[in-house]
């Protein structure tokens, strides 16, 4: 795995990923969480979330979504389609919550 720079709109993370359009995947699932409970064991409350959030600030994507394994605001930054990433990481989530259905019914 490697280690990318991932950045859209307000958001800014570093993360690891086989590639440059997984780490992108995973910046719009951290900014998912903040509004969806996409992870039913996040040790975060829905109240410590909104406090984060309000401390924080929520993460807003723009229009792409920049990856990089040299840094933030590189101009060689692979760039990706927010909508088109976002439409795949939905089908990711329907996949997986069909998949945990499954297997609650076969235990």
């Amino acid at each position: 795995m490697a280690k990318y720079y991932v950045e859209s709109g307000t958001l800014q993370t570093v993360t690891e990923a086989d590639d440059a359009q997984g780490a992108a995947l995973w910046g719009i699932h951290r900014c998912m969480e903040q509004v969806l409970p996409v992870c039913p064991d996040d040790p975060l409350t829905p109240k410590q979330k909104e406090e984060h959030v309000r401390q924080r600030g929520c993460y807003v994507l723009g229009e792409t979504i920049q990856t990089s394994e040299q840094g933030f605001g590189r101009n060689n930054a692979e760039v990706h389609d927010t909508a088109q990433l976002f439409a795949e990481w939905n089908q990711l989530m329907i996949a997986m919550s069909k998949l945990q259905e499954r297997l609650s019914v076969a235990c």
